[in-house]
Formats: structure tokens, sequence, C-alpha cells
């Protein structure tokens, strides 16, 4: 393995400095992996913005969405092979607490986000826990499976919503997690519609062949209505983060529908409460992923029910990571943007 590697580190203040570093051998338990690709999640904007600096700083490499070989394996590693395509399922648990006691792993009281508790991606040699790897087909293309780790919060979320085929289902948010979960839901066999207030996403989504509704062109209520039969939404997905979007989840469902909140809400919402108890609503959260969440985000991006061309809309050098974060920040219209870090 090559001592030498380039890597591009947060310095704070919507900053990155691509460095070159020395890349150190894996550990005991450990796989080095060359990165192929990795995409620019929600996360890493925030990162971009600085909400995150009291929780990873001004010396971390970041990124997780990503794509990769195996370049090397530490002691104690079986079952891997140099040149492997592989993805990251970048979730380290602490073993000991309820949550992993209980199975939960992926939501650890301690767990270690890989590429923001640690260092991420943006790096061409990442070394990571042997159990956090999942191989790939030998036939996948690397940049489209970089969509793989948002893929699987789609399937995790869907997964949890119990939708059943022939369910009407509705995302509001059609930004790249929504539409990852209407692809999913309608690989389930859902009836998907999208609501979405920005044109571009929303063209993006007729494109993907999804029915699409602005709410502020619309009337969201009337539209699910006529839609489903006067029922309303079986199954509710909330990707938009916003008030409009908490209001709407209650309003567009059907009784006894579930609701799934996939968005982080920086403040709390007000919620609805009444329509919990007049419709027997159900409420769940959807963290982040499973492994069965990545082994079926591997299976539909494999079998092209994921419309990679068209969600990944730009591809950077990892020398120039500093112009993608600011066009994908200024840009009304990307949805993916990847960094080729050494493909």
């Amino acid at each position: 393995m090559s001592n030498q590697i380039t890597a591009a580190f947060y310095r704070g203040d919507h900053r990155f400095s691509v460095e070159t570093i020395d890349a150190a051998p894996p550990a005991k338990g450990e796989v080095a992996v060359r990165i192929a690709y990795c995409g620019i999640c929600g996360t890493d904007m925030h990162v971009f913005h600085g909400n995150m600096d009291a929780r990873i700083g001004f010396e971390r490499v970041i990124g997780h969405e990503m794509s990769g070989t195996i370049d090397a394996v530490g002691a104690g590693v079986e079952g891997f092979a140099k040149g492997q395509k592989v993805v990251v399922r970048p979730l380290d648990h602490c073993g000991d607490c309820p949550a992993c006691a209980a199975g939960h792993q992926h939501i650890c009281h301690n767990l270690k986000f890989l590429g923001l508790d640690t260092h991420g991606a943006f790096q061409e040699i990442w070394t990571v826990p042997a159990h956090t790897i999942h191989t790939l087909p030998d036939d996948m293309r690397l940049d489209h499976a970089a969509l793989i780790e948002p893929v699987a919060v789609a399937c995790h979320d869907v997964r949890l919503s119990g939708l059943a085929k022939g369910e009407d289902a509705v995302i509001i948010g059609g930004g790249p997690i929504g539409v990852l979960v209407a692809a999913v839901a309608r690989a389930a066999g859902g009836n998907v519609i999208i609501s979405e207030v920005n044109e571009n996403r929303l063209a993006i989504a007729a494109k993907m062949g999804f029915d699409t509704v602005n709410p502020t062109k619309d009337d969201l209520v009337e539209t699910i209505q006529k839609r489903t039969g006067n029922k309303g939404a079986d199954v509710v997905f909330e990707v938009s983060g916003s008030q409009p979007g908490v209001d709407a989840m209650t309003a567009v469902a059907a009784v006894r529908a579930r609701i799934v909140m996939v968005a982080i809400h920086a403040q709390k919402p007000q919620i609805d409460m009444f329509q919990f108890f007049w419709r027997e609503l159900e409420l769940k959260g959807a963290r982040v992923y499973e492994p069965q969440d990545y082994d079926k985000a591997i299976q539909l991006v494999a079998g092209g029910e994921i419309d990679a061309e068209t969600i990944i809309t730009d591809i950077a050098p990892l020398a120039d990571i500093q112009k993608a974060f600011e066009a994908l920040d200024a840009s009304p219209t990307a949805l993916k943007s990847l960094i080729n870090v050494g493909a």
C-alpha cells in the first residue's frame, strides 16, 4: 500500500483543505478501502455550514456515502480479497449498551458514525472496522454504488413503514432522500406520490416516472383524497424537515395510516395530536439502517430499480471539493453530487 495519500480536511468556516498525508496500515480487525467515489450528503452540508463544529472539530476528513475496493486487510480479517468492490455501512457500535444488548446496534447509545465521529471517505484510502464492509457484485458501477448508503436509508424507512403492495404512499419532500424513499416504495409495490415545492426537484421526480404535486400550487389534501378514492395515504414519509411538512403528514393520512419521520427537525415541530386519536394513526422514527437494509439497497441498485443516472447530477474531482460544496450549496437543480476520490 502506498504510504502517501490525498485527503480533504474540514477546517471550519465553509473551508476544506486538500492535503497529502501518510496512510496508516489497517490494524487488527480493520480493512483499508481504496475510495472510488463519495457522495455529498445533507449531513456533510450541515458540516460545511458550521452547524456541527462542536461535534467534529476542524481536523476531520468527512464523507460516508462511498464506494471503493479492498486495498489491504488487518490481522484476523478473513473473507475479503484485494480489489474486491465494496461499500461501508458507516456505523460502529459499542456492544455494551442496552440498545446493543437488545439487538439494535444501529441505534447504539454510544454509536460512532464513521465520517463524522471518525475520519471518513473524502480521502484516497479509508480504514474502517471489518464488520462495516458489504461486498458488491463484480459488475456494479462504482459511481452508482456510491448511492447505496442513502438508498439503505430509504430501505430502512420503507421496511419500518410496513408498506404493502398496492398501498398508497405519500412522500413529503422530494430531495435526494425523498426520491430514494419514493423509488424503494415503488419497488415494494406502493402507489407513490411525491409532494415537493421546488420545481427543479419536481421535474427530476417526474422524469423518474413519479406522480407529483406542488402544495404551493395545488391543495395537497384535496389532491391526495382525489387520487386515493377519498381514503388518504396508507403510509406517509415526512422527509421535508419543515413545519408545513409536519402539518401535511397528518392531514393526508388515511385511517390507521403509518407515518414515518425520516427528516431531522432542528426545532421542535408542532404536531396535530388530535389526528392520531381521531384516525388511530401511528408515528415511527427512522434513524439510519441495519445490515439487511444495505443488502436490499445493493440488490435494488444492482437491479436497476434506482435511476442512478438521473439522481447523480454532478461529479467533481477530490482536488475541487471546495468548489463542489460551494456549487451544491448554491445550486437549485443539483440532486446528488459525487466526489471522484480515486476512480
